[in-house]
């Protein structure tokens, strides 16, 4: 048994390993994909406190190493279940059942893509999920966006204040999100609206080229382009927890800043949660206060 499993290995989950281990408590990370979660796909991190810039994949594997040399054991399954087991949990697995005195849900989110076939490829080449992060990167270059809710909205915002061009496509002739984003992104008259459009096609094989897309008239045209940021969603994969923990509407894990969930001893952690903000410092910060309530938890019930 350990002390906690910490389902996800991204920054919120291998923080959280971080802070359990340095409190003496034996750790487990179960990761079902890549360790180092989304911002292991971003080229460069510069929103980091302490650190000017590093590739995201850099970041990930300091912070992979740091909970190792600690003790951490880290195995790539995909968690199935999380359920009771008396005072503690029993987490069920694709290849083993293992057992925790307390459980850290750090699953995160996946964006939604548009599944072209190329778009592994070119993200982080061209192709980002987040203006916030990568938004400066192209400083004084044409961007073009996709979406059309507030995401998209707020986006196309942040943009507009460091590109002096900013196509915005979107699937209909509206937007889908506060009508105060809507006007502020509309008055930009650097912000290009390209509305009744559908993207059909990425162009490069290395690097972002441009895109096709049908217009309003359904005739295909081409937009020769070096970025293109993708806001048309994210999907939390919660559903595996909706018989342990209360889940909002969206389907995010109901927690607040102390990051308890509504059954004891559990907790979550960065992304995967109910929250206004998604950045890779507020993950590490649910991180370390997800850990410090499981060693409460535990030092207490054990």
């Amino acid at each position: 048994m350990s002390d906690i499993i910490v389902i996800g290995a991204g920054t919120a989950g291998m923080t959280a390993a971080l802070y359990a281990l340095r409190n003496g408590k034996s750790v487990t990370v179960l990761e079902e994909e890549t360790f180092g979660g989304q911002i292991a796909n971003s080229p460069r991190v510069e929103n980091f406190p302490t650190i000017k810039e590093i590739s995201g994949s850099d970041f990930a594997d300091k912070l992979f190493e740091q909970i190792t040399a600690l003790g951490a054991e880290v195995e790539l399954e995909k968690a199935l279940s999380v359920e009771k087991k008396g005072k503690g949990f029993l987490v069920k697995t694709e290849y083993a059942e293992r057992e925790a005195k307390s459980v850290i849900l750090a699953a995160g989110v996946k964006h939604k893509h548009l599944r072209f076939p190329n778009e592994e490829e070119l993200t982080g080449n061209g192709i980002s999920y987040c203006a916030i992060c990568d938004g400066p990167f192209y400083t004084g270059e044409e961007v073009a966006l996709v979406g059309d809710g507030n995401t998209a909205l707020q986006y196309g915002i942040l943009l507009s204040g460091y590109c002096p061009k900013v196509y915005v496509y979107t699937l209909f002739d509206r937007f889908f999100g506060d009508e105060s984003l809507v006007k502020t992104l509309l008055s930009k008259k650097n912000v290009v609206w390209k509305p009744n459009t559908s993207l059909t096609e990425y162009l490069g094989k290395d690097k972002l080229e441009g895109f096709r897309y049908k217009n309003a008239e359904g005739k295909i045209e081409e937009h020769r382009i070096s970025a293109l940021f993708v806001a048309i969603g994210q999907v939390p994969d919660n559903k595996k927890f909706e018989n342990l923990v209360a889940l909002d509407k969206e389907g995010y894990i109901a927690a607040d800043e102390t990051c308890e969930t509504s059954c004891e001893g559990v907790f979550a952690a960065g992304d995967c949660r109910a929250k206004k903000i998604r950045q890779l410092t507020t993950a590490a910060a649910d991180g370390a206060v997800a850990a410090l309530g499981a060693c409460a938890y535990i030092d207490k019930n054990f």
